[in-house]
C-alpha cells in the first residue's frame, strides 16, 4: 500500500464525516478567534478531501506508483465524495434533486462500464474531459456550500451545477465510445474464437466417430 493509495482511502474516510456535518444544523464553535458553523466546516472538509484527489494523482505520477488498484479505486473515491455531497445538499434544500439524479446516475453508469471493462482485462483511463468534469464538480459544490451562508452566491452556484451536468454527460458519452470501441470488440473476438474452437471440437468428435465406424466395418 503506497502513499497515493492511502490518500485515496483517506478521501473515502472523509465521506461519512462530510455528510454528518452537512445534515447537522447546530454545529458551531470558535477557534482562533473565528466562528465556524456546520456549513463552513463542511466546506473545509470537502476542500480537504478534494485536495487529496489532486495530491494522490500528482504523487502517483511523480513517484511512478500508478497501480491497477489505485486506477480503479481513485474514481470510486471521487464518485463517493461527490455523490455524498450532492445528496446531502439535496437534504438541506440547496440543490435540486433532479440535477443530483443526473450527475449521480452518470457516475453509476460510468462505474458500471469500468467494472465490465476491468472484468475483460481492460482499464478505462480517466479522460481529460472526465478530469475537467471532476474539477467543475469540486468548484460547483464548493460554491453551493459557500452559498448556504452567502445567498448572493446561490445563482452562481446553480450556473456551476449546470456546467457540471454538461461536462458529466459529455464525458459519459466519451467513456461509452471507449467501451464499445475496445471492450465490446474484444468480447466479440473472444466469442468468435470460442465458437470456432467449439465447432472444431465437434468436427473432431464427428471424424473420430466416423473413423471408429469405418474400422468396425472393415474388421467385420
Amino acid at each position: 500500500m503506497n502513499l497515493p493509495n492511502l490518500l485515496t482511502l483517506l478521501r473515502i474516510f472523509f465521506v461519512p464525516i462530510l455528510v454528518s456535518v452537512m445534515v447537522q444544523e447546530r454545529i458551531s464553535f470558535h477557534w482562533g478567534g473565528l466562528f465556524f458553523s456546520n456549513d463552513l466546516l463542511a466546506l473545509a472538509i470537502f476542500l480537504t478531501a478534494a485536495g487529496t484527489d489532486l495530491l494522490d494523482g500528482y504523487l502517483a505520477r511523480r513517484w511512478r506508483q500508478v497501480t491497477t488498484v489505485g486506477t480503479l479505486l481513485d474514481p470510486i473515491a471521487d464518485k463517493l465524495l461527490v455523490s455524498a455531497a450532492l445528496i446531502a445538499l439535496v437534504q438541506v434544500r440547496a440543490v435540486p434533486a433532479y440535477l443530483t439524479i443526473l450527475i449521480v446516475g452518470r457516475e453509476f453508469a460510468v462505474s458500471g462500464l469500468r467494472s465490465i471493462a476491468a472484468a475483460e482485462g481492460y482499464t478505462i483511463q480517466a479522460s481529460d474531459l472526465g478530469k475537467t468534469k471532476m474539477i467543475s464538480q469540486i468548484v460547483a459544490i464548493s460554491v453551493v456550500l459557500a452559498g448556504l451562508r452567502h445567498p448572493s452566491m446561490r445563482t452562481f452556484g446553480s450556473v456551476c451545477l449546470w456546467i457540471v451536468v454538461i461536462f458529466a454527460l459529455a464525458s459519459a458519452v466519451q467513456y461509452f465510445r471507449k467501451f464499445w470501441r475496445q471492450v465490446d470488440e474484444r468480447v466479440k473476438t473472444r466469442r468468435r474464437t470460442e465458437l470456432l474452437m467449439e465447432e472444431s471440437r465437434k468436427l473432431g468428435q464427428q471424424r473420430g466417430q466416423r473413423g471408429s465406424e469405418t474400422g468396425v466395418g472393415v474388421r467385420t
